[in-house]
């Protein structure tokens, strides 16, 4: 059994993302196998972009699937606390998904507990029409999707009812390995990242899932999104719009702490630039200050004042 656990304000965010968040679970001191303490906080790319919009000043809000537990609770709570709206369904009967981080000197690893999670039972109506309605930008991720046949759909829903509304649909790739076939994600992520107005891909992403070896041949595979933006780690991002030449700005260079995260914050900036109006040059400068910011801390968001 479902039951709606907030309602929508009379007038519409300026930014709606929709994908799941789930609990952060990182070992203090230790391996993961040997800990006795950890810390709980959350991970999730769409309410990271959010988070960041709203630090930029925007209203944004975020739409999901929670389990009726006290992770959920946490979640809706720490994410309320940012200013971000939220537009959450309740699930009974399933459990907020939860990742376990595993830092080793050589480097972290994460674990997944998310299958059949609330989240992957998201479906098409999550997101009626009209609360689409008056959003500038919809936003959500290549996660979505790999989550369950039905997020699937959903994810397709919200493209049409974007487009009908006028809105602007947003789209990160942002391939994850273990949640799908390599066959499945090529294909779906290719479709999706074309259709959008705005996408967003790591240039050594495409390579990995597309073939795809620079930023002129992601352009081609994907000739029809509006806005294309292929990141190249720390050299820099390049910028699509229809047939104009493309547009190159350089990544500043950064003390790095930890890069996940970043990708986020990125999108965040460059989103927050596009509501502002401003020129291509001066959205991905603004996607790169915005990811520097994350780079530098460990966690995905700055923290709150």
């Amino acid at each position: 059994m479902t039951s709606a656990s907030t309602t929508p304000p009379a007038s519409t965010p300026e930014i709606i993302c929709v994908g799941e968040t789930m609990a952060l679970v990182t070992p203090t001191g230790a391996p993961l196998a040997d800990a006795h303490t950890a810390t709980i906080t959350l991970a999730g790319a769409e309410s990271n972009v959010a988070a960041g919009l709203v630090a930029a000043g925007h209203r944004a809000a975020w739409a999901s699937r929670l389990g009726a537990d006290p992770l959920g609770t946490r979640i809706s709570s720490e994410l309320a606390r940012r200013g971000i709206e939220l537009w959450i369904d309740e699930d009974d009967d399933a459990p907020t998904g939860v990742m376990f981080k595993d830092p080793r000197p050589e480097g972290s690893s994460t674990h997944y507990y998310r299958r059949g999670s609330a989240a992957s039972r998201m479906m098409p109506g999550l997101l009626p029409p009209e609360r689409i309605a008056g959003a500038r930008i919809v936003h959500t991720t290549g996660i979505t999707p790999a989550l369950s046949p039905d997020c699937t759909a959903m994810v397709d829903r919200l493209f049409a009812d974007a487009r009908a509304a006028g809105a602007l649909m947003s789209f990160d790739v942002n391939d994850r390995r273990a949640l799908w076939s390599m066959s499945d994600a090529a294909a779906t992520l290719a479709r999706l990242a074309d259709a959008a107005d705005i996408a967003f891909v790591g240039r050594d992403e495409a390579e990995r899932i597309w073939g795809t070896a620079t930023a002129s041949e992601i352009r081609a595979f994907l000739p029809t999104c509006g806005l294309l933006v292929v990141k190249d780690g720390d050299v820099g991002a390049t910028a699509f719009a229809g047939s104009d030449e493309p547009v190159f700005v350089a990544a500043p260079t950064v003390d790095v702490v930890e890069p996940v995260g970043a990708g986020d914050a990125f999108a965040a900036g460059f989103l927050s630039a596009t509501l502002e109006d401003l020129p291509l040059a001066d959205r991905l400068q603004a996607g790169h200050a915005s990811a520097a910011r994350v780079l530098r801390i460990a966690e995905d968001m700055p923290p709150l004042d």
